[in-house]
């Protein structure tokens, strides 16, 4: 079996069912990157109605996700986590690409990861 690009803890899941659950319409959630803040990028979780075929999907515990494929490269090999602290609660993205991060921690400096890794994670080498 290849490679997911991303994967999802368990309390991951748990906040996407919830998420999903309190929506009419809505299977999932999908993560991609944007151009943005002081390190340069920012993950983006959007909400998903229809899937898209070109997106990777991940299934973890009864939880969908799909990452949008311009953001394949920078996400290979995360995981998406939930956390609940005394300042803040929301998704963390533990990722083997990132170089660094700014100080307030909404954005981040990703590097792309190897093409070669790529098609090998996807079973096409």
């Amino acid at each position: 079996m290849p490679l997911a690009i991303m994967t999802m803890t368990d309390a991951a899941a748990e906040r996407v069912k919830e998420i999903v659950s309190t929506r009419d319409g809505v299977q999932g959630v999908r993560v991609g990157i944007k151009k943005g803040g002081c390190a340069g990028m920012e993950y983006t979780v959007d909400l998903v109605a229809e899937a898209d075929a070109k997106d990777d999907h991940i299934e973890h515990n009864g939880a969908n996700l799909w990452i949008d494929p311009a953001a394949m490269l920078y996400l290979l090999g995360t995981q998406m986590d939930f956390e609940v602290t005394k300042l803040r609660t929301g998704f963390v993205f533990n990722n083997p690409n990132q170089s660094s991060a700014c100080g307030c921690g909404e954005s981040v400096e990703l590097q792309p990861a190897d093409l070669k890794e790529l098609a090998e994670a996807r079973g096409a080498l």
